[in-house]
């Protein structure tokens, strides 16, 4: 399940935005923020104590600010995909390469920590399902064709099952088991953090955000 699980509810989105035909992205912030809250507090509930169990605490340090940096990087080529930012030109039909590296990569990485630890693929499958609307929204509104956006979706979905299939029979990925779920720290801290403070809306209080936010903490911490 957990390799068919990502598949599932990126292409269902995908569905769903092709028979729904939103139109409006702002109507998933409370979604994204949800999102961002539920995957901050299982990365720090579960994965954290795992890797600096397993670890020297300076190494894991260093590969969780390398995650950081990296998902930083990623994002001059997504702009900001991961947390509901899609920037396409949709005078243009040609295929976003750089948008679909970018993602891959980040989805890629993903699938590491779902091999050993199943609750933090609730927290991608929450993570994605916003996401992959929002940016099926997108492919959809632009110019490029159908089957064009069905192959970067479906491509993309596959993406973090890929990373779980190597993580759990590859002997390198095995042996550095614990620094790549480091890495990963570091992107899901930054993905999640940003939602975050995002969703406060230049700093104004907004009830309904508040009760999402702690809502996804309170669930995430009772798995």
């Amino acid at each position: 399940m957990s390799y068919f699980l990502p598949i599932i509810a990126v292409l269902l989105s995908f569905v769903a935005v092709i028979v729904v035909k939103p139109k409006n992205k702002e109507h998933f912030k409370l979604l994204l923020a949800f999102s961002g809250a539920f995957l901050l507090a299982l990365t720090l509930s579960e994965l954290f104590p795992q890797v600096y169990e397993n670890g020297n605490p300076k190494t894991i340090g260093l590969f969780v600010m390398l995650g950081i940096l990296l998902q930083i990087f990623l994002e001059f080529f997504s702009k900001g995909a991961e947390h509901g930012h899609v920037h396409l030109d949709k005078g243009k039909s040609n295929f976003p390469w750089l948008l679909f590296l970018s993602l891959s990569i980040h989805s890629f990485l993903e699938g590491f920590p779902v091999e050993h630890d199943g609750h933090i693929l609730y927290g991608i499958l929450v993570h994605k399902v916003p996401i992959a609307i929002i940016l099926s929204i997108f492919l959809l509104d632009s110019k490029i064709p159908l089957s064009k956006a069905a192959f970067f979706i479906i491509l993309f979905s596959l993406m973090t099952p890929l990373g779980s299939y190597i993580a759990a029979n590859f002997e390198s990925a095995t042996t550095y088991y614990t620094e790549i779920n480091a890495l990963v720290i570091g992107v899901f801290l930054h993905i999640s953090t940003i939602i975050l403070f995002e969703s406060s809306e230049g700093h104004k209080f907004n009830l309904r955000k508040l009760i999402v936010i702690v809502l996804g903490i309170t669930i995430a911490y009772l798995l």
